[in-house]
């Protein structure tokens, strides 16, 4: 009886890490993925492209405001300020008009250092994204399922004396 309970509780645990790994899969591939392109785009119609997609992604999950956080608000987990700040980006390739190649590359640089993190390769976007507005939610249940994963396992390992009472047998 012991084992199909851990057995159950390491599966309870694992099915909820798994749906958690495919919303994170699912944001990059709707959002941050095209995002990640509009800011390697070479040209101000493909950039503008890539970030329609991502803003009406946005608008569409209604992702446009509030924070990502679950116990306090900091300013990298508002939800309202980077829509806003994604939305303007996209106003500005839209309303450029200049055929100077050095106005378009400073406008496509500046989208760039927009939407990457500084001296890395990573979008920037509100940790916990892929989750909103059930940030809590899944925090509890990422607790939830480390403490099923380590019952289980504690239930499924062997304790010494059972190997003891085993082996005098």
């Amino acid at each position: 009886m012991k084992k199909i309970i851990s057995i159950l509780l390491i599966l309870i645990s694992l099915s909820i890490f798994s749906v958690r790994i495919s919303k994170n899969i699912e944001i990059n591939q709707n959002l941050t993925g095209y995002l990640k392109r509009a800011s390697n785009a070479n040209t101000i119609d493909l950039a503008k492209q890539e970030l329609a997609i991502a803003v009406n992604y946005l608008e569409e999950k209604n992702l446009t405001s509030g924070y990502t956080s679950v116990f306090y608000k900091t300013p990298d987990e508002d939800l309202g300020f980077w829509y806003k700040n994604l939305k303007e980006s996209l106003i500005e390739l839209e309303n450029l008009k200049s055929e100077s190649a050095l106005e378009k590359s400073n406008v496509l640089l500046k989208l760039r250092e927009s939407l990457l993190s500084s001296g890395k390769s990573n979008v920037i976007a509100p940790e916990g994204i892929s989750v909103f507005p059930n940030n809590k939610l899944w925090t509890f249940l990422m607790w939830l399922g480390l403490a099923f994963l380590l019952s289980g396992l504690v239930l499924l390992v062997p304790m010494e004396e059972e190997l003891a009472k085993e082996n005098k047998s």
